[in-house]
């Protein structure tokens, strides 16, 4: 077994937030999440970058720019990437799909290489073809990237994009649309997850959850297309509890067959999902 978690293609990789106040965000999401942070802003760059750690190991980043009064053509917003193994050859199949490369393929130093997408309904993604950084190197534990969701103004239109692009699958499994990387289940047993279906199977997930890699959903009134970032958390009413001292606002709670939740917003206006596996909780 491997201890560098590693992501095929097609697999969302990595997160990190474009923010008008880089020291505000850490202060935020450092006493939210437990996080760490280590520079690693590009030389010569009118930016910052900071990647984030839990207990040690690369969870997310923060990027904004160097001077606060540069900030007001930052929008806060968190991004999300997805692993290709050849970022040109996947660019061309996004162009080819009917979306659009908002910034080409480009070396992020020794990391590895990365490009800006949006899909036809002009929602924004990112590439990343690994190098020295494979990714977030923990997930799905308290403090730590769940899920990134598609919230979609056509999900069958979007189902299709993507699908397209990156060969995924989307199951309607009766209260979700669930988007799956056939495989990827296996590779995760074959490396740093080898109980991942022993584990599934003893809460009686839906059939193909190992491959789970996103949800899908049409998007709520008044809300825009985008690709939505929740975070697993150990206790969802002590983080809304946690977020509303430090600054945050909560703009709503929800439960599921499965999970307790709480949908956030930053100060500086990121907005995120709470995450808390309850399974005998639903509803709460």
């Amino acid at each position: 077994m491997s201890d560098v978690r590693t992501y095929p293609e097609g697999v969302p990789s990595w997160i990190d937030l474009e923010h008008r106040d880089l020291d505000d965000a850490m202060t935020f999401y450092g006493e939210l999440f437990g996080w760490t942070f280590s520079d690693a802003s590009p030389a010569d760059m009118p930016s910052r970058y900071v990647v984030a750690r839990l207990d040690g190991r690369e969870v997310a980043a923060l990027g904004g720019p160097v001077d606060a009064g540069d900030s007001a053509t930052v929008s806060s917003a968190w991004n999300t990437y997805i692993a290709v193994d050849d970022a040109a050859a996947v660019v061309a199949r996004v162009e080819a799909a009917g979306g659009r490369v908002v910034v080409s393929p480009a070396d992020a130093g020794d990391r590895g290489r990365f490009a800006s997408c949006a899909d036809p309904d002009g929602v924004p993604f990112r590439l990343w073809q690994a190098r020295a950084k494979p990714g977030a190197q923990v997930v799905n534990t308290p403090g730590a990237w769940n899920f990134s969701d598609l919230h979609a103004a056509d999900p069958a239109a979007s189902a299709a994009f993507y699908t397209e692009v990156f060969g995924w699958s989307v199951d309607d499994i009766g209260f979700a649309e669930m988007i799956r990387r056939p495989g990827y289940g296996d590779h995760l047993a074959a490396t740093t997850d080898p109980d991942i279906h022993a584990r599934q199977a003893a809460v009686q997930v839906p059939p193909g959850f190992a491959d789970a890699i996103a949800w899908l959903a049409p998007v709520e009134p008044d809300e825009k297309p985008h690709w939505h970032v929740s975070f697993t958390v150990a206790d969802r009413d002590a983080t809304v509890e946690a977020v509303e001292r430090l600054g945050g606002s909560v703009l709503g709670q929800t439960g599921t067959d499965w999970t307790r939740d709480a949908l956030v917003r930053d100060p500086q206006g990121a907005v995120f999902t709470a995450s808390q596996f309850a399974p005998s909780q639903s509803g709460a």
